[in-house]
């Protein structure tokens, strides 16, 4: 029979940390063919939405309980952000160096990365990479003041709203996450290549379905 432990060396499991963020700007087929690399990232929040239960009664008891479709919603700050997010962020170049706002939002996807630690690793124990598809951003404020004796960076804030993507066998989603601790890890070091790249391969986002394929339990 099994009993159950707590506070087993090696399983004081913890999460941290935002890096190696990317940026893929969705094109007209739905792809996301060039990934750039995001600097200047500061926080990812995500923010789930709906799954809301909803209950129905019959002769006086609960006869149904109906839960809404989930959304992902999150929120991103950065102290910068690639070129290539401009038309992300309603702008548009009419001349070299001349950008016009209130224009149309593409939609793009991004990657980023977050550490996992533990009691014996600290925060080299693994890592988790996250995939976000069909984002768009919405307007946001940006706020200017003088430079004082104690200058801050002005830091840029985004929230997003995603379209979920069809993955066969599962309903649709916008985003998935891969636990290195729990993958194969040659299997890992090739989805790497793909959405950073490498000498030989562009750096892309692979849809779900192309993602789970890569592993051997996909």
């Amino acid at each position: 029979m099994a009993i159950l432990q707590w506070d087993e060396t090696g399983k004081h499991l913890y999460e941290t940390g935002v890096q190696e963020a990317a940026l893929y700007v969705q094109d007209a087929q739905g792809a996301y063919p060039l990934g750039v690399a995001w600097d200047g990232l500061i926080s990812v929040n995500e923010s789930p939405s709906g799954a809301e239960s909803s209950p129905f009664y019959a002769n006086g008891i609960k006869y149904l309980d109906l839960t809404s479709t989930e959304e992902l919603g999150a929120s991103i700050e950065a102290y910068t952000y690639p070129d290539e997010f401009a038309k992300c962020d309603g702008s548009a170049e009419i001349s070299p160096g001349v950008m016009i706002g209130q224009q149309g939002r593409s939609s793009f996807g991004l990657v980023y990365k977050t550490l996992i630690g533990n009691d014996v690793d600290q925060n080299d124990h693994g890592f988790k990479i996250h995939l976000i598809y069909g984002a768009k951003a919405a307007p946001s404020e940006k706020a200017y003041s003088t430079v004082t004796d104690s200058p801050e960076p002005i830091s840029l804030s985004w929230e997003l709203t995603t379209t979920p993507v069809k993955v066969a066998g599962f309903k649709p989603t916008a985003n998935l996450v891969i636990d290195s601790t729990k993958v194969d890890a040659t299997e890992l070091a090739a989805l790497l290549e793909v959405i950073y790249g490498s000498e030989a391969i562009e750096p892309k986002l692979p849809s779900p379905v192309e993602v789970a394929a890569m592993f051997t339990a996909g």
